[in-house]
């Protein structure tokens, strides 16, 4: 099946419907943030961008979960052929390469945790890997927002975890890694994102 805007849609409006929740509207938050800057990056595409954002919790489709969504999202995309959603599925939780920080709770079985230890430590990061990594801070699921208040937004649900401050470290290196490219501040690219975070 190819992957475009359409199909990404069709596949989140499916699993809205399979596991409703406000993951949804955060997600599609995601993309359009994927998608603005991504419209400044001369080495990206912006809908690809937003194709990748949109998909990057597709395995919420399956239920409530912490990160089985993860290797559920992973195993959703690949049944399908699409083997960059698929990694985005697993990576946009790993700005940092390495399992162990991991905020949530490895609720999967022993075999997918080593296949998920596995592919976080051996995937080969591009920028649209790193784009959903940065978005996924700069959405809620009312609007767009500063990085610090999702930091503090995703602390208080998962609570305060060694490698915490770390990750919040990574992300700002993104950001500003992106913010070189585009030439601008990111938060010029997100409307609304004043309003939202002051609300």
């Amino acid at each position: 099946m190819e992957l475009n805007r359409q199909t990404a849609e069709l596949a989140l409006k499916e699993a809205s419907e399979s596991n409703p929740g406000a993951w949804t509207d955060h997600t599609r938050y995601v993309a359009r943030a994927c998608k603005n800057i991504a419209l400044h990056c001369k080495t990206l595409s912006a809908d690809q961008a937003y194709v990748y954002g949109l998909l990057h919790d597709i395995g919420r489709y399956a239920g409530v979960s912490s990160e089985k969504h993860l290797i559920d999202g992973y195993r959703y995309c690949m049944k399908r052929g699409w083997e960059k959603a698929a990694q985005i599925c697993i990576s946009h939780a790993f700005m940092i390469q390495d399992i162990d920080t991991s905020i949530g709770k490895f609720d999967v079985s022993e075999d997918d945790y080593l296949f998920m230890k596995e592919f976080v430590a051996n995937a080969v990061y591009d920028d649209y890997d790193r784009l959903v990594q940065l978005c996924d801070a700069l959405a809620m699921p009312t609007g767009f927002c500063l990085l610090e208040k999702r930091f503090v937004d995703v602390t208080i649900r998962y609570g305060f975890h060694p490698a915490t401050i770390s990750r919040w470290k990574k992300v700002i290196e993104i950001k500003e890694m992106f913010e070189t490219q585009t030439g601008c501040s990111v938060y010029t690219l997100l409307p609304g994102v004043v309003e939202n975070s002051f609300r």
